[in-house]
């Protein structure tokens, strides 16, 4: 078996270059790469992986030369140099290490909050000028006082417990917070507009999305408290730059700590040379403990998935762990297996799509089965799909996903039943893993068979009626073309019949055309797998 390729193209600590080769993945470390775009795009078709910091950025045009990529792993939270919907689209996962550096954002935040409540930067710039301005420099004390936290997930949280050692009430907005969580870690969950009328101190800790974006604009810094203190170590974009310089000309905001901007690397910003503003150049990870748990998760990460399939901290798949890998892999295969032989009989507009956990399987990783559902049932449609897009493109097209566990067994250890409904029709379809690894296919629209998925095959649904076998056999041998495996099935006698034929060989059209005209058939269809 050749062995998977990674190429590192930004600054990693060779601890993580060692753990890929001690792993047995070959590497290719080239540290300054990521700066240069036309070379990463003329050697990224060779790699299995591409580990990155912040310097390289992952564009769709990276992307799409990258014929043989199918990981990207950033060593750090953020994943705006990455354009995901690029890489979900040819099937790569884009991982990150979310809790890599999360002490040393919060440390960071916590630190900012500090020197910005005593004004310590500007104490020191001007103490080593040989000014002794001891009362210009009254600052204010933390403790008893109010920290609003906007986004009160792994670093907010961290934050929160560090403010509380410090005495600080703490309040949270955060949507996703629930009422359990905030409990306890100790924070009292509350609307934005009420976090900013209360908070003495406000610090972010949420993405950058269409949601977040300015979430503190010229309207929200109305309604703070007068002489509020911002401190923004989360990513650039969340503050409106301009809105707060105007808000602290005003003293409505009495000062602001920044780690992040709108342009990085920011050499000229609105916020510099303000004289109640602290600048840091995004160092909210930049401790050597951080840079080392970060790259040292990321090569542990992509190594797994590269070598395993496991899956962890994806942006764009659900986790599998290692231990589950090897036990979902058969599934995962029967999944879209399933999907496809649904998705190749559909010939009209899909409503809905409901999937069915029985027994064993219900207790994996549904979500990952659901996506392999959903890849072979659009790919006969849409043709590029795969199980990392699948979902994304169902959910555009407005394809209902309903998912089913049932716990009690039926006949089988796990079963997956897949139910697709469309414009005229609702057709089922049942199959299992047996001992042996291999999928198979129980049940198609209700009625019990026992068949593997071959590479050609055909389908039909005929009348349960003497002759139909040997005038079909016959128009087969006719036409030089030898079954392998022969599956027959039906509702009861004389009623609706199916076959499921396993052919050597692809099917020509004029057979296929022969056996719809056969008297009995009702639907004639040829399937590959």
């Amino acid at each position: 078996m050749t062995k998977p390729k990674v190429l590192i193209s930004d600054a990693l600590s060779p601890a993580a270059v060692q753990i890929f080769r001690d792993r047995g993945i070959d590497v290719d470390f080239q540290p300054n790469l990521g700066k240069d775009k036309e070379k990463l795009a003329a050697i990224i078709g060779d790699f299995d992986g591409l580990a990155i910091r912040s310097a390289t950025k992952a564009t769709a045009k990276i992307i799409e030369k990258a014929s043989k990529l199918k990981v990207i792993g950033r060593a750090g939270i953020g994943v705006d140099n990455v354009e995901i919907p690029a890489a979900t689209a040819k099937g790569i996962i884009v991982m990150n290490t979310p809790f890599g550096n999360s002490i040393t954002t919060a440390e960071h935040a916590i630190t900012l909050m500090l020197a910005l409540a005593r004004e310590i930067p500007q104490a020191d710039a001007s103490t080593q000028a040989g000014k002794w301005e001891k009362n210009r420099f009254m600052g204010v004390e933390i403790t008893g006082k109010t920290l609003g936290v906007v986004g009160c997930g792994n670093i907010g949280s961290i934050v929160a417990d560090r403010a509380i050692g410090l005495r600080m009430k703490v309040i949270a907005f955060d949507p996703f917070l629930s009422p359990e969580r905030a409990r306890d870690i100790g924070v009292e969950k509350i609307e934005l507009e009420e976090l900013l009328k209360r908070a003495d101190f406000i610090t972010l800790h949420t993405p950058l999305t269409d949601k977040t974006r300015n979430i503190i604009d010229a309207a929200a810094l109305a309604k703070t408290k007068k002489g509020v203190r911002i401190i923004n170590c989360a990513r650039g974009g969340l503050v409106d730059e301009q809105a707060l310089v105007d808000a602290l000309d005003s003293r409505q905001v009495a000062g602001a700590a920044f780690d992040v901007f709108v342009e990085e690397p920011a050499t000229s910003n609105v916020l510099f040379g303000h004289p109640n503003v602290i600048c840091t150049p995004h160092l909210g990870a930049a401790t050597t403990e951080a840079q080392e748990n970060v790259a040292l998760q990321v090569a542990e990460q992509m190594s797994d998935y590269l070598l395993h399939g496991a899956i962890s901290n994806a942006i764009n798949f659900p986790s599998i762990t290692a231990e589950e890998a090897p036990r979902l892999r058969p599934f995962i295969e029967l999944a879209e297996k399933l999907g496809s032989f649904a998705g190749q009989l559909t010939e009209t507009g899909i409503a809905k799509v409901q999937i069915t956990y029985e027994g064993h399987v219900g207790e994996m990783k549904i979500k990952a089965l659901t996506s392999a559902v959903l890849a072979g049932l659009l790919r006969p449609m849409l043709g590029t799909v795969n199980v990392v897009s699948a979902p994304v493109i169902a959910k555009e097209r407005g394809i209902a996903v309903d998912e089913v566990v049932r716990t009690a067994q039926s006949d089988y250890e796990s079963l997956i039943t897949v139910t697709v409904i469309t414009e005229r029709q609702e057709r089922s379809v049942s199959g299992t893993v047996y001992a042996d690894g291999k999928p198979r296919l129980v049940g198609i629209k209700g009625i019990r068979v026992d068949a593997e998925f071959g590479k050609s095959m055909i389908y039909i649904t005929n009348e349960d009626k003497p002759g139909f076998i040997g005038h079909f056999a016959g128009l087969l041998g006719d036409a030089k073309i030898n079954i392998a495996t022969f599956h027959l099935g039906r509702t009861r006698a004389g009623g609706d019949a199916i076959a499921l034929v396993e052919v050597d060989g692809i099917v020509p059209d004029d057979v296929l055309a022969k056996v719809q005209a056969l008297p009995q058939v009702k639907q004639a269809k040829a399937l590959a797998f």
